[in-house]
């Protein structure tokens, strides 16, 4: 993305529609006098009269056990240095959204006006009691080390400087793995540290922690090796200075086994690298510009094992690895600290998980057909859902063992599960889609591109590397509507109206006269549809001269898809065309089927419906438990209407026993697991959590669906349309450019399973 347009789209993200990324939400009722009669006065009281008997009741009665605070004053804030604290809210706000949603954790964020020491330390400690933990944030060193030592020491809640310890705990843990993948020893290796900072202070003592031998080890500033004979060294840099003859980085890489950047971008040279020992491994960390190019790298040294902080490589070193589970971990057991034993085990755990086989699910959200332990992967995604079940209950077990747990867990199993239940956010699957669908872009027609939302989601798409955008439409208004929006880039625009493309519809309307003139269709009429966006798009899809369609902005939904349906025709082996709407609920995403085609289907509809739904939920790496959906229950009425879902059920039973599907069900009871387990614990959804719904009629899909939609703001994706022959999707009118891209990715995504058919 061009620095200008990141700007522009950057400054309406964080503005619009409300400015921040985060906000409050009421976890009680208050709909009524009662309600607010008990959440304030006079109810309020025997809960505060509980806490001033006991002040561990404030653990029971607030939020104060999952909610942490994330405090700055503006420092040292990412690359941008002293901003000022007002500067850095937007990051401590940002780091406060990826609290909540990798690890359900609430987050104040606080911006505090002084670079005293002292001030500083006063304010966090006057504030605490309002905390289950704090997180320190971009404070500069070395007054960083001072204060998170005072905190660590005079609070009896989590403090730490993610700064610090985020990035050494997970770069920690990555060492661990490559140290054994290239069969090195690490009390041997020899390791050169570039930077000098908080986090490269850190690091460096939790690789000593790991075996590391610290006269092994040379660190680097901007002026060079950090030596004993330098004057004026800082308490830290003493801690790592070394009496060997060396003096710049140059000279301290030659030989050396390991290289850990922390610095700035493209300081390590190619030279450099080929002075280092066999089996190198580097972890260029500057962000967004690695210390040394990754495909430089890789092309310089063959037996290079390569690490950086960005997602587009292999082995991401990311933060978001560590803290937010380190801190659900701590919270969990009432942790007073996070101590040594703790970052230790989040080490291990992180190191161990990467050893084991991977889900389904993240390779498919990474177009990986298998991803395996290895040089390219010695550290875990940060899609992983596997984090939040592994990290916080090692750390926890840690903080029992060490002694500053005040509430240990006694029943591991229940509070793994309690860890899944968290993620339960459907927006994590349409992260999911997205960098699944970044991960193997392609190319993509938009048959509407001379409206401007349209073209926003194009050019979104476009920058995100989601998709290779084709743009259909008037071309003048297209390229008028680019400089409007900023929309640069070598992109295609074709205008089916225009005689300039005569070869290319005369060649569309040839292959598709050959395919109907049997039903009527002749060459001429052939002709006169290629001068349509839909049917030349269609057609440019069918040819596989795109890999996929977006269409249906400007038209209503059932005039886009009869031409589509016609062109594109079905997959084999289906008769019916359906649609699903994905709901992005807070109990995890939610399939509705058929919310578009099928107004009234019958039991052999439903059968078709169902396993297309159970299908593309697998290739959205979930594993699909169906309920039928009916007004009765298991047989309870003997209405036609209600039978038919039994009967598709009982077919669906005997001959797609691998499919896991039960009804006709209830909604309600469908959604409830106690609610069927105490009237039918028979069924197949007994102990299942239902994700996919399928409706007896289009009226109750699609009322259900909008309904949900309006009322309790929750995100739908589609419809996504099931059983056409090739990725065509279709918007429904008047679509968002949020909508538009999600959509975008489905299309990517399907395009993506349609290649691996052909």
């Amino acid at each position: 993305m061009n620095k200008s347009n990141l700007r522009r789209e950057a400054l309406l993200y964080h503005a619009k529609p409300t400015p921040g990324k985060i906000q409050v939400v009421p976890t009680k009722k208050y709909s009524t006098q009662r309600d607010l009669s008990l959440a304030y006065s006079p109810g309020v009281a025997e809960p505060c009269l509980e806490i001033e008997k006991d002040i561990n009741n404030v653990y029971k009665y607030t939020s104060k056990g999952n909610l942490v605070a994330v405090i700055s004053n503006g420092t040292a804030v990412l690359g941008l240095g002293d901003i000022g604290p007002e500067a850095s809210k937007p990051v401590m706000e940002g780091k406060g959204l990826l609290f909540k949603i990798f690890a359900d954790i609430d987050v104040f964020d606080i911006e505090v006006n002084t670079k005293n020491v002292e001030e500083f330390i006063q304010t966090v400690k006057n504030i605490a009691p309002t905390f289950g933990g704090i997180n320190l944030e971009d404070i500069k060193a070395p007054e960083a080390f001072e204060i998170e030592r005072r905190l660590k020491e005079e609070l009896d809640i989590p403090v730490m400087h993610d700064d610090q310890h985020g990035t050494a705990i997970i770069s920690t843990a990555a060492l661990k793995n490559a140290i054994e993948i290239t069969g090195k020893d690490i009390s041997k290796v020899k390791i050169v540290i570039n930077g000098a900072g908080a986090a490269a202070i850190s690091c460096s003592r939790l690789y000593i922690a790991l075996g590391a031998n610290r006269n092994n080890m040379v660190m680097c500033d901007s002026k060079g090796v950090i030596r004993k004979d330098a004057l004026n060294l800082t308490e830290q840099k003493a801690e790592f200075a070394t009496d060997r003859d060396l003096n710049t980085l140059e000279e301290a890489m030659v030989g050396a086994d390991v290289f850990i950047g922390l610095s700035v971008g493209n300081i390590l040279t190619p030279k450099m690298l080929l002075s280092m020992a066999d089996e190198p491994i580097v972890f260029a960390m500057a962000n967004p510009t690695p210390e040394i190019d990754y495909n430089l790298a890789v092309k310089t040294r063959k037996d290079v094992l390569i690490a950086t902080g960005r997602s587009d490589h292999p082995n991401q070193v990311n933060n978001v690895l560590g803290f937010p589970f380190i801190f659900r971990g701590a919270l969990d057991v009432r942790a007073t600290k996070i101590n040594e034993e703790m970052k230790m085990a989040a080490v291990h755990a992180l190191a161990n998980l990467a050893k084991e086989s991977v889900p389904e699910q993240v390779n498919i959200t990474y177009n990986e057909t298998n991803i395996q332990f290895g040089r390219n992967y010695i550290i875990p995604k940060p899609f992983d859902h596997r984090l939040i079940v592994e990290i916080p209950p090692a750390v926890a077990k840690a903080a029992m063992e060490s002694g500053v747990a005040k509430e240990p867990i006694t029943d591991w199993e229940a509070y793994r599960e309690r860890l899944a239940e968290r993620l339960g956010t459907g927006s994590k699957l349409m992260r999911m889609l997205t960098t699944r669908a970044k991960s193997n872009p392609k190319s993509v027609v938009f048959a509407e591109a001379d409206h401007l939302n349209v073209l926003k989601a194009a050019y979104l798409a476009h920058e995100e590397g989601i998709c290779v955008p084709i743009l259909l439409g008037n071309k003048e208004i297209i390229k008028e509507l680019m400089k409007e929006i900023n929309f640069e880039g070598d992109v295609e625009i074709i205008d089916p109206k225009l005689d300039e493309e005569k070869e290319r519809k005369d060649r569309y309307a040839k292959a598709y006269w050959e395919s109907r003139k049997r039903n009527g269709v002749t060459y001429i009429n052939a002709r006169k549809l290629m001068r349509e966006r839909n049917f030349f798009a269609a057609m440019m899809v069918n040819l596989g001269e795109a890999d996929a369609l977006v269409t249906g902005f400007s038209r209503s939904y059932r005039e886009v898809a009869k031409p589509m349906i016609e062109l594109i025709g079905k997959a084999k082996g289906v008769s019916r065309v359906a649609a699903t709407n994905i709901m992005l609920t807070e109990r995890g995403p939610m399939f509705f089927s058929d919310t578009a085609f099928n107004i009234n289907p019958n039991e052999d509809d439903l059968v078709q419906i169902a396993s297309m739904t159970d299908r593309v939920m697998k290739i959205f790496g979930i594993d699909p438990v169906l309920a039928m959906l009916s007004y009765s229950n298991f047989g309870s009425s003997p209405s036609k209407s209600a039978n038919k879902g039994a009967n598709a059920v009982a077919y669906m039973h005997k001959h797609y026993p691998n499919i896991v599907i039960d009804g006709e069900i209830q909604a309600d009871f469908a959604l409830s697991n106690s609610l069927r387990s105490d009237k039918f614990p028979f069924s197949k959804l007994h102990n299942k959590k239902v994700n996919g719904l399928i409706f007896p009629n289009l009226n109750s899909a699609n009322i259900s669906y909008k309904l949900l939609k309006k009322l309790h703001n929750i995100e739908s994706i589609g419809p996504i349309v099931m059983g056409l022959n090739k990725p065509v999707h279709i918007l429904q009118l008047g679509s968002s450019v949020d909508e538009i891209v999600n959509m975008v990715c489905v299309a990517v995504v399907d395009a993506q399973e349609n290649s691996k058919k052909q």
